[in-house]
């Protein structure tokens, strides 16, 4: 809890970032270091990690001690990865299974990962990780390497996509997050980031959740028309954690900007997510709960009415509420869960200080700790 606000990181990694991970060592490292100037330069540097801090192979444990003793994160969700460019994937099936296992009142789930241009791998993929745990989505990237080239498709194909959707239908799955906004690599993408062509899926598929992850970041317009006129449309907040820390003005754009032809109800559209192990999930969360829109921000805000300022219920709803009300999830069973267990503090008890629970400058990070 942080104040009064429970809260639920809705996408988490561990980062396998060591050179010996790579698979496709130029854009390998281009993700890694795109990672590394997003996530380690922290103002406070009390947060701040060195290149030899952060490029390691993160294990479960260093990733649970960061998110539930250093920071006030109560339960969070794993988004495995399983980019060509990685021998592991860059944040493997194991360690999803493996935190799932592990603390499984801590990680209440995680996603299937899934290549919709892989064709039948694809859908192997994805039955592979549904009899491992049960997914709350199946998250897909735009693009994808084939060995030779990187090729993309969009979310509106009918000979790639659908088949995919249906495929995560028939599995149980209900929810669709793709990454958008944000190119991961040197090399041309086209319209590929651009969230535009989930408009025909989200027509197609009504009883499919879409979630847009770091939604806003760029497209901005075009995304908040989306949330306008899609009830099956949410925005997953991924990296805009890192503006509130750093660029609050800029993250106070971005907000009003996706509010903008919806209005203020579309701040129960969208959903907190750090990125963990992207970087330390503290100072975003204190700099959230302190957050307010400038005024002279508001004056200016709304294309169809006036923007109201954020209040403590929106910031319940993004910090945890909205995604459990998406998901079917029993928020109050889950905070019996984890009453008492290793994590659990006192009222009132501060997290752990930055970085002390978790072993540096070593190829691999993590060894459980108590709180």
């Amino acid at each position: 809890m942080i104040g009064d606000f429970f809260v639920l990181d809705a996408v988490t990694h561990a980062y396998n970032q060591v050179r010996e991970n790579y698979a496709e060592p130029i854009f390998a490292d281009a993700m890694v270091e795109m990672a590394y100037h997003l996530g380690a330069d922290a103002p406070d540097p009390r947060y701040a990690m060195n290149r030899e801090q952060y490029i390691v192979d993160w294990q479960v444990d260093g990733l649970a001690n960061l998110l539930f003793a250093e920071s006030d994160t109560d339960v969070a969700v794993m988004h495995p990865l399983l980019f060509a460019s990685f021998k592991d994937g860059y944040s493997s099936i194991e360690k999803a299974a493996e935190a799932l296992e592990k603390y499984p009142s801590r990680f209440i789930g995680a996603y299937a990962f899934a290549d919709p241009l892989k064709g039948p791998d694809a859908v192997a993929m994805l039955k592979e990780q549904a009899s491992l745990w049960k997914p709350l989505g199946m998250k897909v990237y735009p693009t994808s390497w084939t060995g030779e080239k990187f090729i993309s498709f969009r979310m509106d194909d009918p000979k790639i996509a659908y088949p995919l959707y249906e495929e995560a239908q028939k599995l149980g799955i209900d929810t669709v997050a793709v990454h958008k906004a944000v190119p991961i690599g040197p090399f041309s993408v086209g319209d590929a980031f651009n969230p535009t062509d989930i408009e025909a899926a989200a027509t197609d598929f009504p009883d499919l959740n879409f979630e847009i992850v770091h939604g806003g970041l760029a497209f901005l317009e075009e995304t908040a028309w989306l949330l306008a006129r899609f009830g099956n449309i949410a925005v997953n907040m991924e990296i805009q954690n890192i503006l509130i820390e750093r660029r609050p003005m800029a993250f106070a754009e971005v907000l009003l900007g996706l509010c903008k032809v919806g209005g203020s109800d579309m701040l129960g559209r969208m959903f907190w997510g750090s990125g963990g192990t992207l970087c330390h999930p503290q100072p975003a969360l204190e700099a959230f709960r302190d957050f307010q829109f400038p005024e002279e921000m508001l004056d200016k805000a709304g294309l169809f009415k006036p923007i109201r300022q954020i209040t403590n219920e929106d910031k319940r709803n993004i910090l945890a509420g909205t995604y459990a009300r998406l998901h079917r999830l029993d928020l109050d069973r889950i905070k019996q869960g984890i009453k008492g267990d290793q994590f659990a503090r006192q009222p009132g008890e501060p997290p752990k200080p930055p970085l002390s629970t978790i072993e540096h400058g070593k190829a691999k990070v993590g060894e459980a700790v108590h709180a």
